[in-house]
């Protein structure tokens, strides 16, 4: 496929790398709790689990950048996680709500109609552990831990404990809603992406439709699979722009250029993440295990 508009493309490029920065930020107002991260070192971590998710499977890179902010932070691997799980939890629940409107003005698949009510139930299941966890008494963890017999049942209960601790300190603080609405910008840049990509490449679709077309994308490759989705990311970009008229060989063609746009940028700022980081990625990994 021939790009006939590479205008559009830079800025489609940048502004997925804005969407970064704006993670960057989330990241850091849900770590507050925890301890005062930069935006910027934040934002380092981000790019760096990316550059990890890109060579790695099922994720790699989100326990990768855990350990970097740890390491950081000088604190437990454990009072981290419950940020990145926080975010993930944000990112479901506007996905959920953006499939809902997407209902509202569009015709969607039938198989993507049941995902995102099952996708719905999970959310809600996760809403109410987090009030749950939030609410709960940490007292009966502290309990168990001091209490049970089994070494292994007290590391298992005192690692519970401090993970629902670091829920609770980010459900009780007003950062919360503001993580929240950069979750909604992150989403809204991320369609506006795919929509630049696909006016550079002649696919003139509306808005909406990208959005539509985003959903399907975006929902197909929540589940981790193979580093950077190669083949799961391809695939769902065919399945959403053929469902709305476009030629499989164009939809073909536009994933891989849509993908390479992506891909190219967080390689390279994902190698400088790495570069300036105060580990190197091996000696990180180490880190995490001791």
């Amino acid at each position: 496929m021939k790009i006939a508009y590479w205008k559009f493309v830079a800025l489609a490029v940048v502004l997925d790398i804005l969407t970064y920065v704006f993670q960057g930020l989330r990241w850091h107002i849900l770590l507050l709790p925890v301890g005062d991260l930069s935006a910027r070192r934040a934002t380092q971590g981000v790019y760096a689990g990316l550059f990890v998710n890109e060579l790695a499977p099922l994720r790699l890179g989100e326990v990768v950048r855990a350990i970097l902010v740890s390491h950081w932070l000088s604190v437990s691997f454990a009072t981290v996680l419950p940020s990145i799980v926080v975010e993930r939890f944000l990112d479901a629940l506007w996905l959920v709500v953006g499939l809902g409107l997407a209902m509202l003005f569009a015709p969607l698949p039938r198989s993507l109609v049941g995902a995102g009510e099952v996708l719905g139930v999970t959310v809600l299941v996760a809403a109410a552990l987090f009030l749950w966890i939030s609410l709960g008494n940490r007292q009966q963890y502290l309990h168990n831990e001091q209490y049970s017999r089994s070494l292994r049942f007290r590391k298992i209960f005192g690692y519970c404990s401090r993970f629902s601790r670091g829920v609770r300190d980010i459900g009780f603080s007003g950062e919360l809603f503001q993580a929240a609405l950069l979750s909604i910008a992150m989403l809204v840049l991320q369609v506006v992406v795919l929509w630049f990509m696909m006016r550079a490449c002649r696919i003139h679709l509306p808005l909406i439709t990208a959005s539509v077309v985003f959903l399907i994308l975006r929902l197909g490759t929540m589940i981790p699979n193979a580093p950077a989705n190669v083949g799961t990311f391809q695939l769902f970009t065919v399945i959403a722009l053929t469902s709305f008229g476009v030629e499989k060989t164009s939809a073909t063609a536009f994933s891989i250029v849509y993908f390479a746009a992506l891909t190219v940028p967080l390689w390279a700022l994902g190698v400088l993440a790495i570069a300036l980081s105060d580990l190197d990625l091996r000696e990180t990994l180490r880190h995490g295990k001791t």
